[in-house]
């Protein structure tokens, strides 16, 4: 078995606290958790995607879930 690695990904600051906020009282522990479950979902959404062309409403979609983590 293989151990996993681990990478750093810097965010802005100001999105890292706006996290915090949202994960209190939540099934996360940390803001890298849910960030990593962000991902997982947005990840698995564009695979199961991936031979096909996304419509315009996917595009909308995806952008405003990159605009809400801070990405563009």
């Amino acid at each position: 078995m293989q151990k996993e690695t681990r990478v750093t990904v810097k965010i802005p600051r100001p999105l890292y606290r706006r996290i915090q906020q949202v994960i209190e009282n939540t099934g996360f522990s940390s803001p890298t958790e849910f960030i990593v479950y962000v991902l997982r979902d947005l990840m698995s959404e564009v695979e199961s995607k991936e031979e096909k062309e996304f419509s315009p409403e996917e595009l909308q979609a995806i952008t405003q879930k990159l605009k809400n983590l801070g990405y563009l």
